[in-house]
């Protein structure tokens, strides 16, 4: 059964607060933009994640990894500050 996008936006937004710690510990943070029709996830990179230069290993090892286990139909995660 496919979920609402309201279903999607809630669950995602539920696995970014589980993230998030890892980030701040950092210095960092995860803030959601929204989900595209084709279930792209776009976020926006703050604080030192937002200037790191791995910073895109971050978003793609952990944050999209972690999405798209818990949530298969998640296409990929898009920073769109970087």
């Amino acid at each position: 059964m496919e979920k609402t996008k309201e279903e999607l936006t809630e669950k995602v937004l539920n696995v970014l607060d589980q993230v998030r710690p890892y980030l701040q510990a950092d210095g960092g943070d995860i803030k959601f933009v929204n989900i595209t029709d084709d279930n792209t996830v776009n976020v926006e990179l703050m604080g030192a994640c937002g200037s790191c230069a791995f910073s895109t290993v971050t978003l793609k090892n952990g944050v999209e990894t972690t999405l798209k286990k818990v949530l298969p139909e998640i296409k990929e995660v898009v920073a769109i500050n970087i």
